[in-house]
């Protein structure tokens, strides 16, 4: 397929009037329009304003979409145990399998193309399929949850390690290694020292397995942390193995010093969310002393009931005007390093190799969008546009792997409307007051 169009290869390669050719799941080519139409002229081709890499969700909750502003105006802790946890608890499989469909198809109609997915406790197989049949890129994993959790999500601790590891020897490199896994502790509050330590333990066992959970992103978890271990956040889930290279951490607002030094120390990741940790006040995350320090800082939206969107280029935005705001400098986290961190750090993240930048010889996920809008006139600047003025809904092409998920709009992989049909109702029936009963039971 021969795509043209002003090209975003990366943070610093613009090509005004350029061309991709995709062979396979790869990038053939990369180049001017006149070049590589002349070249190509027998290849299919589509043309799209500004193409770009698929957008990187560095931290998302696919199936809390059917929770989508039920939890409104709450702090951190009582918006999940109030909330989300009753929510999960009650969905069936097949609510799990819908609530999944319609974030991934969110995601794909508004240019995320690779997502690191924090699942729940129950019915994982149903998400991992869902991610198979509609297309997404994605590293997901299963919640495991051994203390302080209602019914319906405590488990006992080795049966939850051997849940996973079904689940990493059935899907980990599955669908020609477009989904991943990554084994995933809720956070410190809701996990024995017995079941993080079990999760290092596991990892350890797999190539290319990675960790995913939270960390400080409210003062009222680092409290109940230091309660429970005598320790800050980052310096037990240190102690207990989970930092390093094959580790994702979401949040981090709240750390100090020494938390810093280890996070750079150990080269874990931290996915920012400004969307979520602005509307649960939990606080700003010092993203630009992370990035100072050298650590890899992707972005995420978080879960529909804390943003309630999972469209990555209002994320974008947040991410920037926020740091800005805090620092009270104009210059911190400029556009480019923005579409860096949405793109090829959320890679890095995720831990997909040649990913995140349109070159010769990476994976085929590719974006392309329309700028034939009033908010994009004049386009000066095709960076600025997609960092500070872009929207989801400007998206008209979203290919993963070389494969077409969406063209001129419209979702070639999954019928959207029967999802959004299902998921509406399913939604709109959901009865969480038993659930939530049991949940408040376990608040700190």
């Amino acid at each position: 397929m021969l795509l043209t169009g002003t090209v975003v290869s990366d943070s610093e390669t613009v090509l005004q009037d350029g061309a991709v050719v995709v062979s396979g799941d790869r990038i053939e080519a990369v180049g001017s329009r006149a070049e590589l139409e002349s070249q190509y002229a027998d290849h299919e081709h589509q043309s799209y304003d500004v193409l770009l890499p698929g957008l990187v969700g560095g931290h998302i909750h696919s199936v809390q979409s059917l929770g989508r502003g039920i939890a409104d105006d709450t702090e951190l802790l009582d918006w999940l145990f109030d909330y989300i946890l009753p929510m999960e608890a009650s969905l069936t499989a097949e609510e799990m399998e819908v609530a999944a469909k319609l974030g991934y198809l969110e995601m794909i109609e508004s240019g995320t193309t690779t997502c690191i997915d924090h699942l729940s406790v129950a019915h994982a197989d149903r998400a991992f399929e869902a991610a198979g049949e509609i297309g997404i890129r994605g590293v997901l994993g299963k919640v495991l949850m051994d203390q302080r959790s209602p019914d319906g999500l405590l488990e006992d601790t080795q049966a939850a390690l051997d849940e996973s590891e079904r689940l990493i020897q059935q899907y980990h490199g599955a669908y020609n290694d477009r989904i991943r896994y990554a084994v995933t502790p809720r956070f410190a509050v809701s996990c024995s020292e017995a079941c993080l330590r079990g999760v290092r333990e596991l990892v350890d066992k797999y190539d290319g397995v990675r960790i995913h959970t939270h960390a400080s992103e409210n003062q009222s978890e680092i409290e109940t942390v230091k309660e429970d271990t005598g320790m800050r956040n980052i310096h037990w889930l240190d102690e207990v193995g989970l930092t390093g290279e094959d580790v994702v951490l979401a949040h981090c607002v709240w750390t100090d010093e020494s938390e810093r030094e280890v996070l750079a120390e150990t080269g874990t990741h931290v996915t920012h969310c400004p969307s979520s940790n602005m509307k649960l006040a939990s606080g700003i995350a010092p993203i630009w002393d992370y990035r100072d320090r050298g650590i890899n800082v992707a972005i995420g939206n978080d879960g529909p009931p804390c943003n309630n969107t999972l469209d990555a280029f209002t994320e974008m935005r947040q991410a920037s005007l926020l740091q800005k705001v805090d620092q009270l400098d104009p210059t911190v986290t400029p556009a480019a390093e923005i579409f860096e961190m949405a793109t090829r750090n959320g890679a890095k993240a995720a831990g997909f190799e040649e990913l995140g930048a349109i070159r010769e010889g990476w994976r085929a996920d590719i974006v392309g969008l329309d700028t034939d809008l009033t908010r994009a006139t004049p386009l000066h600047d095709v960076l600025s546009h997609l960092v500070f003025a872009a929207h989801g809904d400007d998206v008209r092409f979203t290919m993963v792997d070389g494969n077409v998920l969406m063209e001129q709009g419209e979702v070639t992989t999954i019928d959207a409307d029967a999802v959004r049909s299902q998921a509406s109702t399913m939604g709109l029936e959901m009865d969480l007051e038993d659930a939530r009963k049991s949940a408040q039971e376990q608040k700190p």
